[in-house]
């Protein structure tokens, strides 16, 4: 049976979420900047306003500093009924910069609802999301007792090296939790799987000499330029090796940054050339093994010049590839359907989320489902449908009844 949705209220049974307040409350949280920038990121302000919430529903939540202005918010919302389980939902209220605001059709920090969609900075990504999860456990708590624990985590730094979910986890913040459900956006998929990432830097370092006299140095330029041929081969080897899965497509190594000399000095052999390389994994990519195999490989290519070579790791996230079959998925998949009448479609994570993390690190199983366009994020005119909040409460508010009902 199809659950009721419509611009005031979305209702199944006894759980009734207050649509109209949590698009107010959504709106209000994408209008403060909180942007994930460099030397200046800070998320005080959301912070505050979403602390206000649940303390006006009270609820106790713990504020925990992670860094200066950047503190994680974790809340435990107990069922009142039998013991059970523990069940999280996670959303980060950090957001990636707007660029350039001219680029934008609407204020990128306004708010606005136009023809049934709030855009701005971060409506998708993922602060309906974030609404959304909050409004769906107000919802459930308020239905009545259910068994076990909800646990709502709203982190920091989700854009940047994920300082959020690493010190939630170094915290205890996960300890006793069954599954989280990460409210990224994804087009209406559940995914379970996500794929992998590793950051590397790599150092070439030779002797800076002038560029007249190149036999009195050692230029790392062409061993770079060797290295970046060895990056595509191992990339183009990985692609063979593993193939394509279903719904993350293939494995991508990738050189984003170079840095070698400067423009002024271009009479000048520089003595260390850097790179930057990001890559993107499927399951079944041994990171360690890769990671080793291009410390080997950028070793060789120095040696030629009489380069000392350094491979360091910026990041390592492994995939994540939780199981159809746990159920922290097949309550998502049963909500879904109940909700909207028919069944979600599987999909998987381009990138990575904190999810990547609670699974690295806490070994907890994670699955992405949440309000607002997969590729929407990050893009000029970001958005997410309005309808799309409360209907999203409500699929959570039915997923978590399920899960810690089945314990």
């Amino acid at each position: 049976m199809t659950a009721k949705v419509s611009d005031d209220v979305s209702r199944d049974g006894e759980i009734e979420v207050d649509v109209a307040e949590a698009i107010d409350f959504a709106v209000g949280l994408v209008k403060i900047r909180s942007v994930d920038e460099p030397g200046v990121s800070d998320e005080s302000e959301a912070t505050a306003l979403v602390l206000e919430k649940m303390r006006e529903w009270g609820w106790s939540p713990e504020h925990i500093e992670v860094a200066a202005g950047r503190s994680n918010i974790i809340v435990d919302v107990p069922g009142g009924g039998p013991a059970g389980p523990i069940l999280a939902f996670e959303g980060h209220l950090d957001v990636v910069t707007d660029g350039d605001a001219s680029q934008w059709s609407v204020d990128p920090f306004g708010g606005a609802i136009v023809d049934g969609r709030l855009f701005g900075r971060g409506a998708a990504d993922m602060k309906a999301g974030v609404v959304s999860m909050l409004y769906g456990v107000r919802a459930l708590q308020l239905a009545g007792p259910f068994p076990g624990t909800v646990r709502i985590l709203a982190l920091v730094d989700e854009e940047g090296m994920m300082l959020g979910a690493k010190h939630a986890v170094q915290s205890g913040a996960l300890e006793g939790v069954a599954g989280v459900i990460i409210c990224e956006p994804e087009g209406d998929e559940v995914c379970p799987v996500s794929k992998g990432a590793v950051r590397l830097r790599i150092d070439l370092d030779g002797v800076m000499t002038h560029g007249a006299m190149p036999d009195q140095g050692r230029s790392p330029l062409p061993a770079l330029g060797r290295v970046l041929g060895v990056l595509g081969e191992i990339q183009r080897d990985l692609q063979e090796r593993h193939g394509t899965h279903p719904h993350l497509g293939t494995t991508y190594v990738t050189p984003t940054v170079v840095e070698a000399g400067t423009p002024p000095q271009m009479n000048t052999i520089p003595a260390r050339a850097s790179l930057w390389v990001d890559i993107r994994s499927i399951p079944g990519v041994d990171h360690d093994q890769l990671i080793e195999r291009i410390r080997t490989e950028v070793a060789a290519q120095g040696a030629v010049d009489g380069l000392d070579t350094t491979v360091s790791v910026i990041d390592n996230r492994p995939p994540v590839d939780t199981s159809i079959e746990d159920p922290v998925v097949t309550c998502l998949v049963s909500a879904h359907t109940s909700v909207t009448g028919a069944a979600p479609s599987f999909g998987g994570v381009p990138g990575t989320t904190d999810g990547t993390i609670f699974t690295r690190d806490a070994n907890v199983p994670t699955v992405v489902y949440g309000p607002g366009g997969k590729w929407i994020a990050h893009q000029v005119d970001e958005f997410v449908e309005v309808e799309a909040i409360g209907r999203y409460a409500l699929t959570y508010a039915l997923a978590a009844r399920e899960f810690l009902t089945r314990g």
